[in-house]
């Protein structure tokens, strides 16, 4: 363990486990035997007791005495030196089996039950615990059992913050102490306490500390983690904000009820109208939940609120999301002509947006926008689907910034909520976060001082209303550095890498621009050719910023690193999507696919998918035993086409069974054999092209 080499146990070591094996087995036998016939004499109750001095972590042991104590209370009829007596065997027991582990649930959570009981000797518990910290100062139980003890006491959280500023002065590596501190620190600022009611003077002292600690020690971590958690505390809105929506504030969009009609205007902006309805998104910095009817209105020249059916889009079971969906339906009898329509959607007007934090939406924002609706001609367009996609570069051309029109400048830009009062409170951020640079400038010969001066940069441009991409050259700069340095963590250094560059690429508008391309096969009138995003080739091994990227239908993300395309879910108006040449190692891994229900072109190809034994992922996707995929959507005994069934491929299913896919490709994949590709080809029935190949 830990890198130790195991030593052969010497003979007679063999035969005193032996010894203590067969003793611990005569013990068992016996207590069961106590326990299953509820016999709980002293004799019986000393015979657990010696059986958890071998064996703490033996839980049915534990439980068997709190049989035994209720029963004997019972039975002691209140007396209080009977209880006393009873309530401090069990402690003495607890000590006991804390000697030969330290580190037993069972011995601890034993002990807060019979604390818990009303014990008059809690008072010793402290002395009790500063002694065994002082054995481990580090035990998680140990701080879990003060806190406890804290609570039963009533210690205000100024005295155990200064209980672990001793601890800390003795050993600055006291990382269990460093965390203890963050906690009553925490505490104390949202009850507003003296001395901890400005969140700016707070922070200002505590980074002093901490700066003497790692600059006392740079290679000890427990400083640094402390550190982290500052920058968070320094930088995080506590209350959720509206970050983005599609439509964003103030554009013109045509929602068109043909996909490739010419309406001679910004392909930027130019929709399909599937339906009768409008797709609106809302992209929360934080996950939230309680978004509906009552506290997001939507408001236009006809009655629509009340029809809007808010859904999150989730990617775990939680109740909460980052991105909410809205379907907005227009009146039939609007779809016989072309209209146009301002409509206005308000949130925060009333509390129910709430984060899964506990802190209530409070910033009342609206974004409006215009949509002319484009009636669908009576004879469908011809090609839609049956022509198949190339990703070829030659079928891309760049989008020339001399053809731009004024009105294409806001759907490129995200929709921002601006709070006067928390950008006029934000110099006091921006005031800590320039010295902790100035000051972490001087640890460059080290790794984590690196470190921690790339995420002091990123969250001084992160608080730039403006450009959030000053300091995005030195960053990069920074993680190639780490990479070299540190290679046992070069993919995290990597990630954090692939999410300062994707940050950069799309951060404006001249540079998001220049990825932009016109697909030029696609439809036969060049005007209304859609517009593609091509990151492609830039070494991306994670992805984010998704916000920003709402209004993107065509986007090409080959030729990267992938291993995940997790918070791709947010881009609902995605319809094609090409994902080769990346290191997706299995269809767990695209999870977020399920959440794309206008994907009609996917290119999977060459990638790892069915190369690795384990899939390190699967946690992420339901399995066909699992209660959540009811009968309806799945039959273990069902046999797709020539003796194929599901749960061959069920990962496969479970990502792919809901998607309306036009065109597939996963060759180059390991998975991909003649059985795939025919299994693919049944579950998939809006499939008209699969590898390249048409078919019938």
């Amino acid at each position: 363990m830990h890198g130790r080499p195991r030593k052969a146990p010497k003979p007679e070591d063999l035969a005193a486990f032996s010894a203590k094996a067969e003793k611990l087995r005569i013990l068992q036998s016996q207590f069961l035997s106590n326990h299953h016939q509820k016999i709980y004499t002293k004799e019986a109750v000393e015979l657990s007791a010696k059986l958890l001095e071998i064996n703490p972590e033996c839980y049915t042991a534990w439980n068997y005495r709190k049989l035994a104590v209720q029963h004997n209370l019972f039975e002691s009829n209140l007396d209080p030196d009977a209880v006393n007596s009873i309530l401090n065997d069990e402690l003495r027991v607890v000590e006991n089996a804390l000697r030969q582990n330290f580190k037993s649930y069972g011995a601890w959570y034993h002990r807060k039950w019979v604390l818990n009981k009303g014990h008059s000797s809690i008072e010793n518990e402290l002395r009790l615990l500063d002694k065994l910290q002082n054995v481990d100062p580090r035990n998680f139980h140990a701080w879990n059992y003060r806190r406890f003890v804290a609570a039963l006491l009533n210690r205000s959280d100024e005295d155990e913050l200064n209980h672990t500023q001793d601890l800390i002065d003795k050993n600055i590596s006291n990382y269990s102490a460093w965390h203890n501190r963050s906690v009553l620190v925490s505490n104390l600022m949202k009850k507003k306490v003296q001395a901890f009611s400005q969140k700016d003077e707070v922070l200002i002292r505590e980074y002093e500390l901490v700066r003497d600690a790692v600059f006392t020690d740079e290679d000890d971590q427990s400083g640094w983690f402390y550190h982290l958690w500052l920058l968070d505390q320094t930088v995080k809105a506590e209350s959720p904000l509206l970050t983005s929506s599609w439509p964003a504030h103030g554009s013109d969009i045509t929602l068109s009820g043909d996909r490739y009609l010419d309406l001679g205007s910004s392909p930027f902006n130019t929709y399909h109208f599937d339906s009768g309805s409008l797709l609106l998104i809302l992209y929360f910095n934080q996950a939230v939940e309680g978004v509906n009817v009552s506290t997001v209105t939507v408001s236009s020249g006809f009655n629509v609120n009340k029809d809007v059916i808010w859904k999150p889009i989730l990617s775990n079971n939680s109740k909460t999301a980052h991105v909410w969906v809205g379907q907005l339906k227009f009146p039939k009898v609007e779809l016989d002509s072309l209209g146009a329509y301002t409509l206005e959607v308000t949130l925060g007007h009333s509390q129910g947006i709430i984060s899964s934090g506990g802190f209530h939406y409070s910033h009342p924002s609206h974004f409006s926008f215009t949509v002319h609706v484009q009636p669908a001609k009576k004879e469908p367009v011809d090609g839609f689907g049956s022509e198949k996609i190339s990703w070829r570069d030659e079928n891309f051309h760049i989008y020339e910034p001399d053809s731009l029109q004024s009105d294409l400048v806001l759907p490129l830009d995200h929709l921002s909520i601006k709070n006067e009062h928390e950008l006029s409170d934000s110099s006091w951020q921006e005031k800590i976060i320039d010295e902790e640079i100035s000051n972490f400038r001087e640890l460059l010969d080290c790794k984590i001082g690196k470190l921690t001066l790339a995420r002091l940069l990123t969250a001084r441009d992160a608080l730039v209303s403006s450009d959030k991409s000053v300091h995005s050259e030195e960053v990069l700069r920074l993680y190639s550095e780490l990479m070299k340095l540190d290679p046992p963590h070069s993919q995290f250094y990597k990630d954090e890498h692939s999410l300062i560059l994707f940050e950069k690429v799309i951060s404006g508008r001249e540079s998001l621009l220049s990825y932009c391309f016109r697909y030029r096969n696609l439809t036969s009138s060049s005007s209304s050719n859609p517009i593609c995003l091509r990151l492609n080739g830039l070494s991306l091994s994670r992805l984010g910023s998704f916000e920003k990227l709402l209004w993107v239908q065509m986007l090409d993300l080959s030729h990267n690193e992938l291993r995940s395309i997790e918070g791709l879910e947010a881009m609902q108006l995605l319809s094609h999507l090409n994902l080769s040449k990346n290191k997706l190692g299995s269809f767990t891994s695209l999870e977020s696919l399920r959440h794309l229900k206008s994907l009609k072109v996917l290119d999977l190809s060459y990638n790892e998918i069915g190369a690795h034994s384990v899939d390190t992922t699967r946690y992420l996707c339901s399995s066909p035993l699992c209660h959540s995929i009811g009968r309806s959507e799945w039959d273990g005994s069902e046999i797709v086409t020539d003796g194929v069934s599901l749960v061959s491929y069920w990962e496969a299913f479970f990502i792919l069974k809901g998607l309306k896919l036009t065109q597939l490709d996963i060759t180059g994949n390991a998975i991909a054999d003649e059985k795939f590709t025919a299994f693919l080809a049944e579950v998939l029935p809006a499939l008209k092209w699969l590898d390249g190949v048409q078919l019938n």
